[in-house]
């Protein structure tokens, strides 16, 4: 059963800084990849450490997408943040996160 999948009104906000092709990139990616199986590791999906956005994060390049999955009542993946990588920080709308 695929999963459905919800953007956080934060989310929804740190995509109006990204450029059209990034947004459409990270849209993309997030169906393409998420949608089923998100919770299994891959090279570009990956668990955590513990912090302040998600439990998981999607890599697409620079671009980066944090987010945790909830399986019951019913499948859903809940985007928390998206932002770019830029060497060992992360800049998320208009802060800069050290990961």
């Amino acid at each position: 059963m695929p999963y459905r999948i919800e953007y956080s009104p934060e989310a929804e906000e740190h995509l109006r800084f990204l450029t059209a092709r990034q947004c459409a990139t990270v849209l993309d990616s997030v169906d393409e990849q998420l949608i089923h199986e998100p919770t299994v590791e891959t090279r570009n999906r990956k668990p955590m450490r513990p912090n302040p956005l998600a439990p998981r994060e999607l890599r697409i390049g620079n671009l980066r997408v944090y987010y945790d999955v909830e399986d019951e009542p019913e499948p859903v993946v809940h985007i928390r943040a998206v932002g770019i990588k830029e060497r060992n920080r992360v800049r998320i709308g208009k802060e800069v996160i050290e990961l």
